[in-house]
Order: structure tokens, then C-alpha cells, then sequence
């Protein structure tokens, strides 16, 4: 409930402090006076988008101030839960600054909040309608909503099953669009893969086959030339000769064999030295030996892995990990065949699912209908309105979270004219006791919002206006309603009354709200009936109006 509201510096308002009570309060005054600059200020401190210019001519800031019952239990303690704002003793508190540069800022309990989490409070706190209300009753977006808050519809099963429908259908698509992908180049991946197989690269194994290919090219030079050195020290070459000197001179030792005996033994000497030194060439040469096959074996490899490194435009060393990708790629085409299968038969559970789930709350949604239609049928004919008829659709929808249903609320005013949207077909008058007995209907029980209607009987007088007013003030039973009113029929069934007046002070026009007492009500009321002249029959008629509301 709202216990109080103070503003400052804001349009047309310097500053005004008001307290309200249980039961049905009423705000009267002359067209113009103000009294939307109440709802404006309301809607500021709520977080709701409104005017962007608030602040009073002349003021830096303006600033809104209100304060609300919080019964253990109350909706908007979980809203201060979540946002981990203290809970005062049976007391919500929320201040909201406009600068005049437009900055806003806002508390809540004392704490920094957003325009957001003032929204969110805002849900639980206060709800206003009024002849061309757009926020729930009239927009035909928001009747599945209300329909099941009446019915007290729980979404949680079909938004789940929702959500599962919905991640299997991903699943399945995504699962498709590879398999297509990898179907599309299905016979490059199987001919590649087939040529990697036979391949079968390596990484590193491109620079062993250049250096062992450089190193064999540079051995079959180096071998030639070793070669030619054994065939120059060979039998054939130094070796020969230096035995055909030896065996030259012992022939000639018979004659000069003291001279000659010195030179057999070095060239002797020399034999064994040039002995090993064959011994070494020829050891040489044999490390130096290879197979010619293995030359060409290990350039004509080296070749076909380069020339599969430009082929698929990788570095040599890449080809192991590209091999294995185009592998994986098509492991995934040939997997998915018996993959799909599996992923179209869990969309189709989940799709199951989802169906049995969304025709439960449908056969709830329907049952809820025409407990509605009956509940405003009753409604409508203590607002004189007792040959209407109000008719809630639920018809098929497009299948999402909420269910697979369109709801939407049509009208009749007339036996045998056709229904409509409410805002199509009911006048004024009747379209504010429509909204007021669907009001009364979707709230049942429950008085813990704060009801404003603005101006909802605007277009009534008589017997019907003094309907609307006794269902306002049922409405305000338990609970709270503010309204905003021209009517006196209404006024007079007030429990609490309040006149907005509006007044020009050296130029500046200033709105105030004070409080009418119970002497001042007979001349308030008489005043809405003949305007600024009051007469003895306007106060003779008031006083019947408040007679009656007694």
C-alpha cells in the first residue's frame, strides 16, 4: 500500500507532501489543475518512461519521495533480495533525483539503484489504468499474461520443454549443416585421405630427407675423388712401382750391396706405411659407399611430399595435422549417418513433449476462459452493462515459452452486434466499466497492489457513474485504490478525498493537493455537480450523494 508521496521542484509543484490511507482515495479538482502531475511524479519515482522535462522553472533538481507498506510475504521482497537491498521493517523507501541536466539517480532503502530495479518494484507495488490504458488491459499482447493470472497458470513445464525442443532443434540443424557441408566434398575428402594414407607424411620428416639427400649428393663427389687416391697408391699406381724398384735393386745388391742395402730398407719402410695408408683410403671409401636406389628413393619422396604441401597450400610440416582434419571431416560424414537418426529421434521426443505440455496449459487456458466470461458477465451488470458481453479467445498460436496460443479479449455491447477488440468497439464510457469489472475479476483476491485508475469514469454520470464508484470502493476493500475522478457520484464513495487546485503567484503557476475534510466535502461535491457557483439544490444534491455512499 501506498503510505505516502512528497515531491519537490518538479513542473508544476514546488513542494507537497501527502499521506494516503487503505480504501478507496479520491483526487478531484478542475480540468487542468494538476492532477496527472500527481501520476507523472508517481510514475517518476517507479522508474516509469514519462515526460523528459520534470524539473520546476527555476529549480536545479527535482526530486520525488515515497514510501510504501511491506507486509512480510510482499512480491517486492524478492526484488530486494535479488538486488541485495536491506529490507526495512515493514517499510519500502524510494527516492528518485531528475537534474536539470536530465541525470537521474535513485535509492531504494538507501541504496544506488536503476531505473530498472525501480521497474521491477514497480511490478509488485502499483498498477494504474484509465480510459486509454495501453499497459495491459487494451494491448492484446499481454491477455495471455492476465489470462493466466487468473487461471494461475504454472509456465515453468512449457518453458522448459520449450527450451529442450529448442536445444535438440539446434542440435539436429547444426548436426545437418556439417553433414551437408561434408557431403558436398565428400569425394575430395575420400580421394585426399586416400593419397595421405599412401603418403602417410610426417612432421620434420621434410628436412631429414633434404640434409640425408644433400649429404648422399656430396658423399658420390667425395667417393670419386678417394677413389682416384687408392688407384694413385694402388698395385697400379705408387704401390706398383715402389715394388718394381725394390725388386730392381736386390737384382743389383750382388755387386753394390753395401750401397744399395740402405735404400731397400727405407723403400721397404715406405712400403708399410704406404700400406696403411691404402689401408685408410680404402676404409674410407667403403663409409663413403651407398646404394644409388636409396638417392633416388629418399628425392623422389621428398619430392612427392612437397608437391602435396603445394597441393593442398600447407607448409610441408602441416601436412600430419591436415591429414588428420580432412580424417576427422569425414569420420564425421561417415558417423553421421547413424548419428542424425539418433538427434532427429530426440527432437522428436522433445517436440513430444513439448505438444503434451502445451496442450495441458491450453485445456487450462480454455477452462480459465470461460470461468473468466462468466466472472465478467457478473461484473458487468452491476456497472449497468448487463445485456455486454465479454468473450476471451484462445485460439492456436505460434509455439513458443508461453504455449501454443492466441488470447485475446472481445466485446459485444449489444445483444446480436458483432464482438471486437475492446478498444474497437466500446465507447468511452463503456470501454472504463469494461476495464474496471476485468480489473476487479483479475485482481480477486489479491489487494496487494495499489490500483489508480485515472479518470476511468470519464464519460458516465447518473446511476452508472454511481456504479462504478461502489465497484471502485469494493475494489478498495482490503486494499488500496486511488482515483483520479470528475465524478461526484464517485467522490462521494471516497473514504479519503483530496482536491488539486491550481493558482498563478507573481507570475508562477504552482499546483497544491490538500486534504478535504469532512465539512469541506459537502461544498467539493456540490462544486463538481454545478461548477463555481454553488446553489442550495447543488448541496441539497451532494448531501443525497453522500447520504447514499453512507
Amino acid at each position: 500500500m501506498l503510505r505516502s508521496l512528497e515531491i519537490r521542484d518538479l513542473l508544476i509543484i514546488d513542494h507537497l507532501a501527502l499521506d494516503f490511507r487503505a480504501g478507496l482515495n479520491v483526487l478531484t479538482g478542475e480540468t487542468g489543475a494538476g492532477k496527472s502531475i500527481l501520476l507523472d511524479s508517481l510514475g517518476f519515482v517507479l522508474g516509469w518512461r514519462g515526460r523528459a522535462e520534470l524539473v520546476r522553472q527555476g529549480a536545479d533538481q527535482g526530486e520525488v519521495s515515497a514510501s510504501f507498506d511491506l507486509p512480510e510475504g510482499h512480491a517486492a521482497r524478492a526484488v530486494l533480495a535479488d538486488h541485495h537491498i536491506a529490507s526495512e521493517d515493514g517499510e519500502l523507501l524510494l527516492r528518485r533525483i531528475n537534474t536539470r541536466d536530465g541525470r537521474k539517480t535513485a535509492w531504494v532503502n538507501g541504496t544506488r539503484v536503476t531505473g530498472e530495479v525501480l521497474r521491477a518494484l514497480s511490478d509488485t507495488l502499483l498498477e494504474l489504468h484509465g480510459q486509454h490504458d495501453d499497459r495491459g488491459l487494451l494491448d492484446v499482447r499481454g491477455h495471455g499474461a492476465l489470462l493466466d493470472a487468473f487461471a494461475g497458470s504454472d509456465l515453468r513445464a512449457v518453458a522448459t520443454a520449450w527450451s529442450k525442443l529448442s536445444l535438440a532443434r539446434r542440435t539436429l540443424r547444426l548436426a545437418e549443416s556439417k553433414r551437408d557441408e561434408a557431403k558436398a566434398e565428400e569425394d575430395f575428402l575420400r580421394h585426399a585421405v586416400g593419397e595421405f594414407d599412401v603418403l602417410r607424411p610426417e612432421a620434420g620428416e621434410e628436412a631429414d630427407l633434404d640434409t640425408r639427400r644433400r649429404l648422399m649428393q656430396g658423399a658420390e663427389k667425395i667417393r670419386g675423388d678417394v677413389g682416384k687416391a687408392l688407384h694413385a697408391i694402388g698395385p697400379k699406381g705408387a704401390e706398383g712401382q715402389m715394388i718394381d724398384a725394390t725388386r730392381w735393386l736386390e737384382d743389383a745388391t750382388d755387386t753394390v750391396a753395401e750401397t744399395l742395402t740402405p735404400a731397400i730398407d727405407a723403400l721397404n719402410r715406405a712400403m708399410i706405411e704406404l700400406s696403411e695408408a691404402q689401408a685408410g683410403v680404402e676404409s674410407c671409401l667403403d663409409a663413403l659407399a651407398f646404394d644409388p636406389s636409396e638417392l633416388e628413393d629418399a628425392e623422389e619422396r621428398l619430392f612427392a611430399i612437397r608437391a602435396m604441401a603445394r597441393k593442398h597450400g600447407v607448409q610441408p610440416d602441416d601436412l600430419p595435422a591436415f591429414a588428420a582434419d580432412l580424417r576427422a571431416r569425414l569420420d564425421l560424414l561417415d558417423a553421421s549417418e547413424g548419428t542424425l537418426p539418433k538427434l532427429e529421434a530426440e527432437a522428436e521426443a522433445a517436440q513430444t513433449a513439448y505438444d503434451t505440455a502445451a496442450a495441458a496449459l491450453t485445456a487450462k487456458r480454455t477452462k480459465a476462459a470461460k470461468a473468466l466470461d462468466i466472472a465478467m458477465s457478473a461484473e458487468l451488470a452491476p456497472l449497468k452493462m448487463d445485456r455486454a458481453k465479454f468473450t476471451t479467445n484462445v485460439t492456436p498460436g505460434t509455439p513458443g515459452p508461453d504455449g501454443a496460443d492466441e488470447v485475446a479479449f472481445e466485446v459485444a455491447t449489444n445483444p446480436g452486434a458483432p464482438s471486437g477488440p475492446l478498444n474497437k468497439i466500446a465507447s468511452g464510457g463503456e470501454l472504463s466499466r469494461f476495464l474496471l469489472a476485468l480489473k476487479v475479476c483479475l485482481t480477486g483476491g489479491d489487494r496487494s497492489l495499489t490500483l489508480i485508475f485515472d479518470e476511468i469514469d470519464r464519460g458516465v454520470g447518473g446511476a452508472t457513474a454511481d456504479a462504478v464508484g461502489r465497484r471502485l470502493k469494493a475494489l478498495a476493500d482490503g486494499g488500496q485504490v486511488l482515483v483520479v475522478t470528475h465524478s461526484p457520484q464517485v467522490a462521494a464513495l471516497g473514504a479519503h478525498h483530496w482536491r488539486v487546485e491550481k493558482s498563478v503567484k507573481k507570475d508562477i503557476t504552482l499546483s497544491t493537493v490538500t486534504p478535504v475534510s469532512e465539512a469541506d466535502r459537502l461544498d467539493e461535491i456540490a462544486r463538481m455537480l454545478a461548477g463555481d457557483t454553488i446553489t442550495d439544490a447543488a448541496r441539497g444534491a451532494a448531501q443525497a450523494l453522500l447520504d447514499a455512499a453512507a
